[in-house]
């Protein structure tokens, strides 16, 4: 967390002030009992681009269950899911919707590149998940993603969020909506804050 909390302080500090309270920290190894923590291990992270292989439900699903339980709203949801994209925090490395030529930057690229026109998406032939972005002139691929990516381009009220972000104007909405929703997610929990 604390290397992503200078990213957005770098990214929005001059701009914005979040209201995140520091105190929130994690257990070192020495301090875990691992084996009474295997029960609490993710099957599912889609704002991650997580999927533990076997599952009987959608990663959308998944995603939408997610957001539930941190009690985000769909603007929520939509600002935290393309901030956490373009900043490049896939649980596997892979670039897989980081729709952006400046990973790491806080931008509404992942919006604006999802929804242009001049991209064409299709499935990957080898990978019944993972889908291919081609540039509609030239044919060839600018980008991958997965289905919960494409979600965001797909279900009428996700997209029509994802469009507000999209927009040239939309830069300065977006940090703010993000940071909003990170900052309420760090706080989750947190019986300490009055």
């Amino acid at each position: 967390m604390g290397q992503f909390s200078m990213t957005i302080s770098a990214v929005a500090g001059s701009v914005l002030s979040d209201n995140q309270q520091p105190g929130r920290t994690d257990a070192t190894q020495e301090q875990t009992d691992v084996e009474s923590f295997a029960v609490l291990e993710p099957v599912a992270d889609g704002f991650r681009n997580y999927l533990k292989p076997g599952l009987n439900r959608s990663a959308e699903e998944l995603l939408i269950d997610r957001a539930q339980l941190l009690t985000l709203t769909a603007p929520e949801m939509t600002a935290l899911f393309g901030g956490l994209r373009v900043l490049n925090t896939n649980a596997d490395g892979s670039m897989h919707g980081v729709f952006t030529d400046r990973p790491g930057m806080l931008s509404n690229d992942y919006f604006a590149n999802l929804l242009t026109r001049d991209t064409v998406w299709a499935p990957k032939t080898a990978q019944a998940d993972v889908f291919e972005g081609r540039d509609r002139a030239t044919g060839q691929v600018k980008w991958t993603s997965t289905r919960v990516d494409l979600l965001f381009g797909s279900n009428s009220q996700l997209r029509a969020l994802a469009e507000v972000y999209a927009s040239e104007d939309a830069h300065l909405a977006f940090v703010q909506d993000f940071v909003a929703a990170w900052t309420k997610v760090m706080n989750l929990d947190r019986f300490d804050l009055a």
